[in-house]
């Protein structure tokens, strides 16, 4: 009995030392600053540029709202802004013109990064597209399938369509983006060359090529050697 009696003693010591351990942490930790979480330091993140275009981890939260942003060149820009991206405008409005389906695949690739025959496939069904409906109805079908494009780019970067002057309040979202898609639906078959020129212009403002993957170097694994048996 004296030996159990003994034993809870010390099982009621060793409590009573973790407790006061827990306590003294507690008042060592009293009126610290909580330490910075990886949101926060999110929030000032600045991204670094390379030929106007971010590098590096996101600066936004993952699943927050991205804000609306305009297009960096209007509808009617054939040449760009005539900034330090006019060589690559120029081949823009070279390939809209003489060469549309090229662009179309080319911006496929671009918006759809790693499908592999994405900019092939694309630029078939451009072409296919274009010379049956040239044939048989004297009209360009391409806008059918191009459309999607532009308004695959404009939900992907939230970018402004020509309904937003006609909706300011926040609750016509739906009605809004209605209007949007018809005013890309009409840009591709009223002025569909400018639509595709504007869109690749776009794309290559906002993406690399090639694509951009970070490099992870890796470590070779370490020699083993094998120790004799005894």
């Amino acid at each position: 009995m004296l030996y159990k009696g003994l034993k809870m003693n010390t099982v009621e010591e060793q409590v009573l030392a973790e407790q006061e351990a827990l306590l003294a942490e507690c008042k060592f930790y009293e009126g610290e600053k909580e330490p910075e979480t990886k949101d926060a330091k999110l929030d000032h993140y600045e991204p670094a540029v390379v030929d106007g275009v971010p590098v590096g981890p996101p600066s936004t939260v993952l699943g927050a709202p991205v804000p609306r942003s305009p297009w960096s060149t209007s509808l009617l820009s054939c040449f760009g802004s005539f900034d330090e991206h006019f060589t690559s405008d120029l081949q823009v409005c070279v390939m809209g013109t003489f060469a549309p389906c090229v662009l179309y695949g080319s911006n496929m690739e671009r918006l759809y990064p790693g499908e592999e025959g994405i900019s092939r496939h694309h630029c078939l069904m451009y072409s296919y597209l274009y010379i049956m409906g040239a044939n048989l109805l004297n009209l360009n079908l391409a806008p059918c399938i191009s459309v999607g494009s532009r308004v695959a780019l404009r939900r992907k970067y939230n970018l402004e369509g020509s309904g937003d002057c006609c909706f300011t309040e926040s609750g016509d979202e739906e009605s809004r983006e209605g209007f949007n898609t018809f005013c890309d639906v009409f840009s591709h078959f009223v002025c569909h060359s400018c639509a595709l020129c504007q869109e690749g212009r776009e794309l290559r403002r906002r993406t690399r090529y090639p694509y951009y993957q970070p490099y992870m170097p890796m470590t070779p694994p370490m020699e083993q050697s094998m120790s004799p048996q005894m």
